[in-house]
């Protein structure tokens, strides 16, 4: 399966996001009555507060990157190196442009990576490029997909893969991971934590790590669609971004 893929060329990414604003009361009058209207719509039970706090991180409009980590996958012998690298900065524009400066670094080499990772399609490459757009940053190429068909953007998706056509149905990565046997290490957080980690706890460190932790298990996953059989990670390789 998947024979025409060739993991070492893949750019696995992951995302964390938050709420623009700790609390629903400190949003401006326009942007609350905004949030509002979007509201009613995502949960008709709850207040609009309460599905700020549940749901507004996950929509571009109204939440912010906090962090995006990276990684790529080098074999050596028998075994697979994991090289990650994580962007994260009190300011969202700050992060943005970092990580917009090493993707242009890349296209500059002519280094022929895609993106990959789980619900990228979907969630985290949109939500980068919207929120490059409303930081005034140019999209790099490999971010450029306005207008191109379906088809005609090169992203790895392991939803999309496990999926097999079928649009009824999201499966989580956290799921996969576990039916695919593959032991993640995402102990004591999930994604409903990480606002509370970043607003009240302030803990950055957590975060990067939990984002991290993504990246290397959809490289474990892919390379298990694959049926790679002499699958060892042997090394990890960190290198932090700016805090």
């Amino acid at each position: 399966m998947l024979e025409h893929i060739h993991v070492e060329r893949v750019l696995f990414i992951d995302i964390e996001t938050v709420t623009q604003h700790p609390d629903y009361s400190l949003l401006k009058p326009e942007i609350k009555t905004l949030w509002d209207y979007k509201a009613g719509f995502i949960d008709k039970v709850q207040e609009p507060g309460e599905v700020y706090q549940n749901k507004g991180a996950i929509y571009a409009e109204f939440g912010k990157i906090i962090c995006i980590s990276i990684g790529y996958l080098k074999k050596e012998n028998e075994a697979y190196i994991a090289k990650l690298k994580s962007f994260f900065h009190k300011e969202e524009h700050e992060l943005l442009s970092a990580f917009s400066d090493f993707i242009l670094d890349l296209q500059s080499k002519k280094t022929s990576y895609i993106f990959g990772g789980h619900n990228i399609r979907e969630f985290d490459i949109p939500y980068i490029c919207r929120r490059m757009l409303l930081n005034g940053i140019s999209l790099p190429e490999m971010l450029n997909i306005v207008g191109k068909k379906p088809w005609e953007v090169d992203i790895i998706d392991t939803l999309q893969f496990w999926k097999f056509g079928d649009y009824k149905n999201f499966t989580s990565l956290k799921l996969l991971c576990q039916i695919f046997d593959i032991k993640e290490v995402k102990e004591g957080m999930n994604g409903g934590d990480v606002g509370t980690e970043y607003w009240e706890h302030h803990n950055i460190t957590k975060i990067v790590n939990y984002c991290e932790t993504d990246v290397l298990a959809v490289m474990k996953l892919l390379m298990k669609f694959k049926q790679i059989k002499e699958l060892k990670i042997e090394k990890i390789e960190y290198g932090i971004g700016d805090s």
